[in-house]
């Protein structure tokens, strides 16, 4: 399983709380966790793994998909639909949507 040695992680929190992180990730962070994930699932080198290119190319079936979503789901401490690598079909483009989407981004500016 990915870890995230960020210090703006502060381990797990509740599913959809959004209490794991000090601040919300990071586009980077997002892209470096889809990164890790994919290098241990497929068992490449994480500098294997290109963010430019679709899902599609790393044969990714749905179990996999809904699987990958449950997991970054625990990481980010909300809710990920993962009809979204369909949606957004690269981990730079998703990473950017998961980045901008989030919740907690707008409660953080107050």
């Amino acid at each position: 399983m990915p870890t995230n040695d960020s210090p703006d992680w502060e381990g797990p929190g509740a599913a959809g709380s959004g209490s794991n992180w000090k601040r919300p990730p990071t586009r980077d962070q997002i892209e470096q966790w889809f990164v890790n994930y994919l290098a241990s699932q497929l068992d490449l080198p994480a500098d294997r793994i290109d963010v430019t290119i679709p899902f599609d190319n790393f044969a990714l079936d749905s179990a996999t998909a809904i699987t990958m979503s449950g997991d970054l789901e625990d990481w980010l401490g909300r809710s990920v639909d993962p009809m979204l690598v369909y949606d957004y079909p690269t981990i730079a483009d998703l990473a950017e949507h998961l980045a901008r989407d989030n919740p907690s981004a707008d409660s953080a500016k107050r």
